[in-house]
Formats: structure tokens, C-alpha cells, sequence
């Protein structure tokens, strides 16, 4: 049901200074850039061949993603799999023991219907799936 992975999301704490070096570095161009306001974060968006890189920093210090900034510092947040029935992909995951931590999907960047598994129960990885 996992078409592809879609998009790694790495947390920085300048937004400014990481689509600099993806840039200026990596030869990639930012697409844009967009507030979540209900993650409290902003992101910067790359194409990296078929897969996307989402650049996210926090915007407020309660923000989950502030509080992972402050434990583990700037890095690879999640991996982002595609599928095609989000609802589907998540009733799998949690029959075969994962834990979720979307029961139901939500709005993410872009529009995306988005929902994550635990890292505890997906070896260590903060899983997204992720959809139209």
C-alpha cells in the first residue's frame, strides 16, 4: 500500500540558514515555504528527484517539534510514505501493533492528509504516512 517515500523532514533551527546551504551547497532550489500553524512550525520545501525534502523549524517553544530541537538537536525528524488510503495504511499498522498516533488523519503541509506512527514501535523512526 506504501507507494513511495514522499518527503524526509528535517528539523533546523534557522530556517534561513538551512535553505542557504541546501541551495548554495546542495545545488537544490526552495519551491516554498509555508506555516503550519497548528504544528507551530514553518517549512521550506526542496525536490531531490522524486522525493521531496521538507526543511521544519519550530516557531514556538511548546511546539513538538521545539521540544525534539531541544532533546536531540537539528537532524532527521520522519520519513514520509506515500500511500493511497491513509485510513487503510493506519488500521494495518495498529493490527499489527503499532502504535499510532493519529488515529484519524490531519491537515499537514501543503494540504496533505498526514498521521504518524510511535519510533518506539517502527524501529527507531518517526513514521508519517501521508496522502491527496
Amino acid at each position: 500500500m506504501v507507494k513511495k517515500i514522499a518527503h524526509l523532514g528535517i528539523v533546523v533551527r534557522s530556517l534561513d540558514e538551512a535553505v542557504s546551504f541546501y541551495e548554495k551547497v546542495l545545488g537544490l532550489t526552495c519551491s516554498g515555504r509555508e506555516e503550519v500553524r497548528d504544528q507551530k512550525v514553518r517549512v521550506a520545501f526542496f525536490a531531490c528527484g522524486e522525493t521531496r525534502i521538507e526543511l521544519i523549524e519550530p516557531v514556538s517553544p511548546d511546539s513538538p517539534v521545539a521540544q525534539f530541537l531541544a532533546r536531540r538537536g537539528e537532524g532527521l525528524h520522519h520519513v514520509a510514505f506515500e500511500t493511497e488510503d491513509i485510513e487503510a495504511q493506519l488500521r494495518l499498522a495498529k493490527a499489527q501493533g503499532c502504535v499510532v498516533l493519529d488515529e484519524k488523519p490531519r491537515e499537514g503541509a501543503g494540504g496533505a492528509k498526514i498521521a504518524f506512527l510511535h519510533p518506539k514501535s517502527t524501529h527507531g523512526v518517526l513514521t508519517e504516512f501521508c496522502g491527496k
